[in-house]
């Protein structure tokens, strides 16, 4: 295809059916920034002794003022909801998401990740890493089980991580029971820590689910709604494997409250903010662009081999070759046109 357009239009030219759409999203994303016109919207926030309540985006200073000048000395509780939140743990990685969580994390270019990856499959410390499954074979169950040896987990969703019907060529990206007995401390820093985030992966995969009580409080004043929100985490869950590569976040407990309360008004103030353009793509992100790109086209229920813009195997190829051919270039961890 390249040799095709270079000769068409005289002149030297690197076209390929998925370089060219790929190259196409980060510049639709940097026209997208550079046009980018900044509006300013506002919020109003309701202030008591215990919890600040904020409105929803408003376009209108004079109906902010309004609405401020509005709101009484004392406001009602409309409704105060509370619920139990259940998150699941996320599939074992397959290429794709371990490059995109590398870079997260990590800085690692999706290229750099493979090769890390690579490298420890030839020593034998993980599985295939070139796969599109995130599942393993129901025939591994025996031999996974083996794997947390060292580790004290709570496997409450050990068996949701087979599943031979989503498994094709190769299962997802798991530790080796070599691994167990070797030193992982003698690893090169690059290669240890992907090989920690794949175990952590693991061990969270078949870890329990997250557990948190959520409440809302909400009043109205004229008909528009302030809120705040509160979490606590009952159980930690399968995030405990997961935590060096997070922030932790602190538990925000709102006092309990029945609707028809009544709570003082101690301070009302209006906010002034503004719209914030698109971020630049990462290579985090531009994979899972790549990933998903097509998908909303697709007919539910039809299966197609393919989906998304190359494979897991060559879309770190494609993004170093428009970085090399300088049509993008890195800028810190975004992704820029040239």
């Amino acid at each position: 295809m390249s040799r095709f357009y270079s000769i068409t239009h005289k002149d030297k030219f690197s076209v390929g059916r998925v370089q060219t759409p790929s190259l196409s999203m980060i510049y639709r994303r940097d026209m997208e920034i550079n046009n980018f016109k900044k509006e300013t919207y506002y919020t109003l926030d309701i202030i008591t002794d215990d919890i600040t309540l904020s409105s929803d985006r408003l376009n209108d200073v004079d109906l902010a003022k309004q609405l401020k000048s509005d709101v009484p000395r004392k406001v009602e509780i409309f409704d105060f909801i509370e619920k139990e939140k259940i998150t699941k743990p996320d599939a074992l990685f397959d290429l794709t998401t371990l490059q995109r969580e590398c870079n997260k994390y990590f800085s690692y270019s999706a290229k750099q990740t493979l090769d890390y990856a690579q490298s420890l499959y030839e020593k034998k410390l993980i599985t295939y890493p070139r796969t599109d499954s995130r599942y393993l074979s129901d025939d591994m169950k025996e031999s996974t089980m083996k794997l947390l040896r060292d580790v004290k987990v709570d496997n409450e969703n050990f068996n949701k991580i087979f599943n031979s019907s989503k498994v094709t060529d190769h299962h997802s990206i798991i530790p080796t029971l070599l691994s167990l007995d070797f030193d992982i401390n003698s690893l090169p820093s690059s290669e240890r820590k992907v090989f920690e985030l794949i175990r952590d992966k693991f061990y969270a995969a078949v870890s329990s689910n997250l557990i948190e009580n959520t409440t809302k409080i909400i009043v109205k004043v004229n008909d528009y709604e302030f809120t705040t929100n509160g979490k606590v985490v009952i159980k930690k869950g399968f995030t405990e494997h997961l935590s060096k590569y997070t922030k932790n976040k602190k538990d925000v407990a709102l006092l309990k409250l029945n609707k028809g309360d009544q709570i003082d008004v101690k301070e009302v103030k209006i906010i002034k903010k503004y719209t914030k353009p698109p971020k630049p793509y990462t290579e985090n992100t531009l994979l899972k662009a790549m990933e998903v790109a097509g998908n909303e086209n697709l007919e539910k229920g039809i299966e197609v081999e393919r989906k998304g813009l190359g494979t897991p195997a060559t879309r770190a190829g494609i993004i170093e070759n428009l970085l090399s051919r300088e049509l993008i270039k890195r800028d810190k961890k975004n992704l820029l046109i040239t």
